[in-house]
């Protein structure tokens, strides 16, 4: 008698199940997707983050080395405005293409100051603050750029993510769209590295 109820009530409630059950499954998986979404999101705000955290270092950095340059030789003005506006453009900017433009300036900006010194003062070498200061700025150039490097490798995880079909319908309806990758100001492919060549 059970199981003729049970088989009764499968039978009646078939389609009903069967359509209960794809929604349920097709729900899981939206929700899924949009985490999913949210995850790369997130992680493309926190990678952007560790560039400025790095390019925040570079511009605390300057002030030290001005300072001690400045204790010890009699330094040209122009190099030291020069840094000491890309920093302050730095500190100003709003926007993550404002901040990194401002960011590749103050590089280029401490580069040339870095190497100006160097050939103009020699006996800079000699003083360990400086020496430091200037190696903490190097190391700090290359996080940077390690920074972008990974910022630029979870924008290309997000676009993936949100292009591919058929997650690319629902990316529109949850207001999730494709993020521009980085691109690097022209006159940064000619940033000098910090401590090497001559300025003309």
């Amino acid at each position: 008698m059970a199981k003729e109820v049970e088989k009764s009530f499968w039978a009646k409630h078939k389609i009903a199940i069967i359509v209960v059950a794809l929604v349920a499954i097709v729900l899981i998986w939206i929700i899924a997707m949009y985490n999913s979404f949210i995850g790369l999101d997130q992680n493309v705000n926190s990678k952007w983050s560790e560039v400025e955290n790095q390019y925040q270092r570079q511009s605390d950095l300057i002030e030290n080395i001005v300072s001690v340059v400045k204790s010890s030789v009699t330094v040209e003005t122009d190099f030291v405005k020069d840094v000491i506006e890309a920093r302050t453009k730095y500190q100003a900017s709003v926007t993550q293409g404002a901040k990194d433009q401002a960011g590749v300036q103050m590089a280029n900006g401490i580069s040339a100051f870095v190497n100006a010194v160097a050939e103009s003062y020699p006996q800079l070498q000699a003083n360990k603050q400086y020496i430091t200061l200037t190696d903490e700025l190097s190391g700090t150039q290359n996080r940077i750029t390690v920074a972008r490097g990974r910022y630029i490798e979870s924008i290309q995880q997000y676009n993936i993510a949100i292009k591919r079909f058929p997650a690319n319908i629902f990316a529109g309806m949850f207001g999730f769209s494709a993020k521009d990758y980085y691109q690097a100001d022209i006159n940064a492919m000619n940033t000098p590295v910090l401590g090497e060549g001559v300025l003309p």
